[in-house]
């Protein structure tokens, strides 16, 4: 990411006279150590004629002397710099073993070179008062420059003055204001009497809006702003100057431009000069304007960019109307932690406390914006081997026709609340519900935990140890136990209602009868509704008979009926019947549970066949809630599935939450709902960046998968027209720009969602015999695409669920859910702005706007080694999206290509570029494919690693003449290949960037730095070259991960070095041997030889470091 932007400064004066103008001294230059790469600088003065000398001051600052021969009644200084924003992290330096910590001293010969700098001028009383204050205890220096600059910040007030000179120490102080100069020469002085050397910094100050307003703290300026500006700067051993602004209390960074840096503000003005006696107007301009901005995620598109997507979305949206597709599309985005980047929950594990407190927050707001109406559902999700307990899935259900499925919010409880309820009042509230729905009260029974296992249990623990106590290093069961006998083992844990209800007729129940006296539960933590002992039932003769079909969901539904026609509103006035319904004499295994736990009511919802039911029970629960004033928590069974019934949900998975959002059905309402969810996620503190060690985006790392569909099953174009599922996966395999521009890192036959063509080599083969029994056109067998394709998208294990298509809910035959006619698209990494998540969307739309009116039929391309080759690079896969979106373009869909840039800077990003003369030199991060390695035996049991250790760059050079430049890296031959346009080329480099206990190749060492020579075959040598390093070039480790986009910008950008070509050293000349002692020196010239020629048969476009040279 980069922002150019031209700093202007100009200052005017109008004299009432013409008058003499001395010489005049400039200071308006960057300094010499400006950390900013400075394109262009230009300096305009007027009057003429006048002379202009280029000087350097004894602190090495550029001056410009200006002398006027005649007279003048004006004096114009315009000056603009064009420079770079990259981000520069001002804490990136080390400090000498004997400065790490204040206070240390200067050796000798620096405390000399230093005098300038140690020269204290001010003292006062309230100087020394306010230097008592700061303590001299030992302390990291960071640590003491951070707090030392923060407290002036707060101590003195900012204020514009527009007088010359600076004020005294003691005057800042008593007055407790004063401008930047004041600040900044007060700091020095403070330094100063600290033993430390600081010297006074002027220059300009450079600040941008952000893109997007900060959760925390101040988001900076609401516009552009530049003006001059001064600051301090410290010197600390091995670190050298180091910038510190007591204007903002920050250190300096890009913002900080400086133009002049000395011992006293006197020699640091700006302009220095004097006239003849007269009258002055003095004005002055200070302006920023950008000029160059790259694509970046925070802000992906202009608004005039922004304008023509959504008028695109329009036109895809007519032309899906005019054929009939029925589209609608969902997902399941996934978020991270704004805050915790380094703990297990956010990287690896499911779950989390912390996890669960966001999403919690995050439904909440989410049934705000989406279901003012809706019902919040605390359930239960996926329960994966090696996981100790199930995870959790909270969901918000509401009605499609917009009547409401929960009336009040404020009686579902809080999950963060205590509301002090315990069994009585569980009691009481099953008593009321049981009533409510017309049932025998004395189907109302307790449950308790199962005493005889729990005292077994007991007994096992040894001597030293206190059943009663347990902490947070015990385990599950251990604490289980501790939490049960603190309780009492005879005290119910909650209460069972059975119930049952037969089409329109009323609810049933009945009492369980077991061969114990009581009810036990089986034991562990989840809620009581999941431990029932259903077991311990009477079982029917045929067991068959416990199996209750599911509900086909291409059955036909009447409408809902209204809220205030249930027969238990909440908003009715009917009473239940004064007479309830007797036990019916069979056992009714459905049933609701009511539990107090931590302080509040669950109630645990039964599976129930039919959505009329559900909302039924849902609206007496409410009523019972109001009427007792019980706020309660809502878990259990989910609603059916139902399309009358719209859910989002937000589930765990390992290091992220996903919200699996509703589906819609037109573009302007995926545009609200994605803007609404990215919104209301970041104000939860979730956020979509997530970063590596050193820097590099990886996205959320859970992915964005999306869904198409149609509002009923019967509507999803993809069972409607089975050759739009053939349209696409052809597609896409011709396409491998689409799988990889959008992908996560982890990619290749063993990822999350591997291509078609990435498993096994027969898979084409077979792929093209099944497109050959896919019908053409519009057919009523919805099952036929599922029974011909189901085998083929798969892994190269066989599992349906990863890969790039999925059609496990098409229409999967063993289940209802499996019926749902949605194909899932799961190559999709996670896109950091919801702009870019759109724009991805309505590629697909196009796409399928596009087959639906001309489906796509061709042979499958066998890619071979190529796809993880060519297609690896961005040039190629940008290259391969030019052609998607000609395509679109032909077939009348005006997609443009540059919508697709913020995904190729997200994906690739750039590490650095340099001229060479005429040729440039670009370095791009490129795709690496990684494997997962054979079973080994871990800490965790039988583990299987996944090896990222290999890297791959990609190096561009263009304005290479043909024939005399080949390029080498770390003294090997990169196989460039030209691109098609006249003087540019392109390769790969693949290398060990880490050397990891387990790897695919261990004893292979690390590669790193990659060295780049461009060398020039005419004459014999390297013309220059740069440097890549892996880790920090410095040696710095990183113990935690990027807290920003800026810092690890900033851990990227460090790692690229414009220097550092090989010397022109190897061995001489053959046949200039034998004269020698003739040469200087006695040595022939040795100009560079090329590095051979390596063979690239496999990988013809990568050189992998790897690899020896040789056969």
């Amino acid at each position: 990411m980069s922002i150019r932007v031209a700093v202007r400064h100009n200052t005017y004066y109008k004299f009432d006279r013409h008058v003499t103008l001395a010489p005049h001294i400039l200071r308006l230059r960057p300094a010499p150590h400006c950390r900013n790469r400075i394109y262009s600088y230009s300096l305009k003065v007027q009057p003429e004629p006048h002379f202009i000398n280029w000087q350097q001051d004894p602190f090495g600052n550029f001056l410009a002397r200006l002398v006027f021969p005649e007279k003048q009644n004006h004096l114009s200084v315009e000056v603009e710099v064009i420079t770079d924003m990259t981000v520069i992290n001002p804490f990136d330096f080390f400090v000498e073993e004997h400065a790490e910590h204040y206070p240390f001293k200067y050796d000798a010969v620096s405390l000399k070179e230093l005098a300038p700098y140690l020269e204290i001028t001010d003292d006062g009383p309230l100087l020394r008062a306010w230097l008592g204050n700061v303590s001299r205890d030992k302390k990291p220096i960071n640590d003491f420059l951070v707090e030392l600059n923060q407290r002036l910040e707060r101590d003195i007030d900012y204020n514009v003055r527009m007088e010359p000179g600076v004020q005294t120490c003691e005057e800042t102080l008593e007055l407790g204001r004063g401008s930047c100069r004041d600040t900044g020469w007060l700091l020095v002085q403070i330094l100063r009497h600290l033993g430390l050397a600081a010297r006074f910094c002027s220059g300009y100050l450079v600040q941008l809006a952000p893109d997007m307003k900060s959760l925390d703290g101040p988001s900076g300026p609401a516009e552009d702003f530049t003006d001059l500006h001064a600051w301090c700067e410290v010197f600390l051993p091995g670190a050298g100057w180091v910038g510190l602004d007591p204007t903002s209390g920050l250190f300096a960074g890009e913002s900080h431009i400086p133009l002049a840096c000395t011992p006293s503000p006197i020699s640091a003005a700006p302009i220095t000069g004097a006239t003849t006696k007269c009258k002055v107007d003095f004005s002055f301009v200070n302006e920023v304007e950008r000029i160059h901005e790259d694509p970046r995620v925070t802000k992906p598109y202009s608004d005039n960019q922004w304008a023509a997507i959504q008028a695109m979305g329009q036109a895809v949206d007519e032309e899906l109307e005019r054929g009939d597709v029925r589209l609608t599309m969902g997902g399941e985005p996934t978020f991270v932690s704004i805050d915790d980047m380094d703990s297990a929950q956010w990287n690896v594990a499911a779950l989390g406390a912390h996890k669960l407190k966001l999403a919690k927050d995050l439904l909440v707001r989410l049934r705000d914006r989406f279901a003012p109406g809706g019902l919040l559902h605390y359930g239960q999700g996926k329960w994966y081997p090696g996981e100790p307990t199930p995870r959790w899935a909270l969901g918000c259900f509401w009605r499609g026709d917009g009547d409401t499925v929960w009336r009040r919010p404020e009686l579902l409880a809080r999950v963060d609340k205590d509301y002090g309820h315990e069994l009585p009042q569980a009691e009481a509230f099953v008593q009321a519900l049981a009533r409510r729905l017309g049932v025998a009260p004395d189907c109302v029974q307790p449950a308790y935990e199962d005493n005889l296992y729990y005292l077994w249990r007991e007994q096992q623990l040894p001597d030293n140890v206190d059943p009663a106590k347990a902490d947070l290093k015990d385990d599950q069961e251990r604490r289980r136990l501790a939490r049960l006998l603190s309780r009492g083992l005879n005290e119910a844990t909650g209460f069972i209602l059975p119930v049952e209800r037969q089409g329109t007729g009323p609810w049933l129940s009945s009492r369980w009868q077991l061969r114990a006296d009581r009810i036990n539960l089986i034991p562990g933590d989840s809620p009581m509704g999941l431990r029932l002992p259903l077991d311990s039932l009477e079982q029917p003769e045929d067991k068959n008979d416990l199996l209750v079909p599911e509900r086909d969901p291409f059955a036909p539904r009447e409408p809902l009926p209204a809220a205030t026609r249930l027969q238990t509103s909440s908003e009715g006035d009917s009473e239940p019947d004064a007479e309830a319904n007797p036990p019916v004499p069979w056992i009714i295994r459905t049933t609701l549970c009511v539990e107090p736990r931590d302080g509040k009511l669950h109630i645990f919802l039964p599976p129930l066949e039919y959505l009329e039911h559900y909302m039924d029970l849902v609206h007496a629960i409410e009523n019972v809630a109001g009427e007792l004033d019980l706020p309660v928590i809502i878990e259990g069974y989910e609603p059916p599935r139902d399309p009358r019934l719209t859910r989002l949900l937000v589930t765990p998975d390992p290091g992220v939450i996903e919200v699996n959002i509703h589906p819609s059905d037109s573009w302007q309402e995926l545009v609200d709902n994605t803007h609404i969810l990215y919104e209301e996620a970041r104000q939860s503190r979730l956020g979509t960046e997530k970063f590596m060690l050193d820097g590099r985006h990886s996205g959320t790392g859970g992915g964005n998968h999306v869904t198409l569909g149609g509002w009923r099953p019967e509507d999803s174009p993809l069972l409607r027209r089975p050759d739009l599922l053939q349209s696409l996966v052809t597609y896409w395999q011709h396409h491998p720009g689409l799988s990889y521009l959008f992908s996560g890192l982890f990619l290749g036959p063993t990822s999350q969602a591997p291509r078609v063509d990435e498993g096994r080599d027969e898979m084409l083969y077979e792929l093209e015999i099944a497109f050959s029994q896919l019908p053409q056109g519009e057919i009523a067998e919805p099952w036929v695409v599922d029974r011909v394709m189901r085998n083929l998208l798969i892994d190269i294990t066989g599992n349906t669920h990863r890969s790039e298509f999925c059609i496990d809910k098409l229409y999967s035959p063993g289940t209802a859910s499996g019926r749902q006619g949605i194909l899932e698209f799961r190559g999709f990494e996670m896109p950091p702005h919801p702009q870019m998540a759109l724009v991805q969307v309505l590629l697909l739309r196009s796409l399928v706007a596009r087959f639906w009116k001309a489906p796509y039929k061709a042979p499958l391309v066998r890619w071979g080694t190529l796809l993880h080759d060519r297609f690896m690079m961005p040039h190629y896969v940008w290259s391969d999206i030019r052609d998607v979106v000609e395509d679109l373009n032909e077939h009348g869909l005006p997609f443009q290509l540059d919508w697709l840039a913020p995904f190729e800077e997200f994906r690739f990003p750039h590490y650095g570029n340099m001229d060479i003369g005429d040729i440039n030199l670009e370095l791009r991060w490129a795709i690496e494919p990684w494997h997962v390695l054979g079973e080994e035996v871990s800490s965790f049991g039988t583990s299987r690693y996944v090896d990222s250790s290999v890297e791959r760059l990609q190096v561009k050079l263009t304005g290479l003449t043909p024939g005399r430049y080949v390029l080498g890296c770390n003294g090997r031959r990169v196989p460039l290949r030209n691109t098609g346009r006249q003087g540019e080329y392109v390769a790969a480099v693949r290398y060990r960037a880490w050397q990891p206990p387990s790897a695919l190749h261990p004893r292979i060492g690390i590669h790193a730095p990659l060295v780049f020579d461009v060398i020039d075959t005419w004459n014999g040598r390297s013309v220059g070259g740069c440097t890549y390093h892996v880790s920090h070039p410095g040696g710095r480790s990183y113990d935690t991960f990027p807290i920003n986009a800026f810092e690890a910008e900033s851990r990227r950008v460090s790692r690229f070095w414009e220097s550092g070509h090989s010397q022109s050293i190897l061995p001489p000349v053959g046949g200039l041997d034998s004269i020698r002692e003739f040469f200087p020196n006695q040595q022939p010239p040795r100009p560079m030889a090329p590095p051979p020629e390596e063979p690239t048969e496999e990988y013809p476009h990568t050189l992998d470091l790897r690899r020896p040279i040789g056969p």
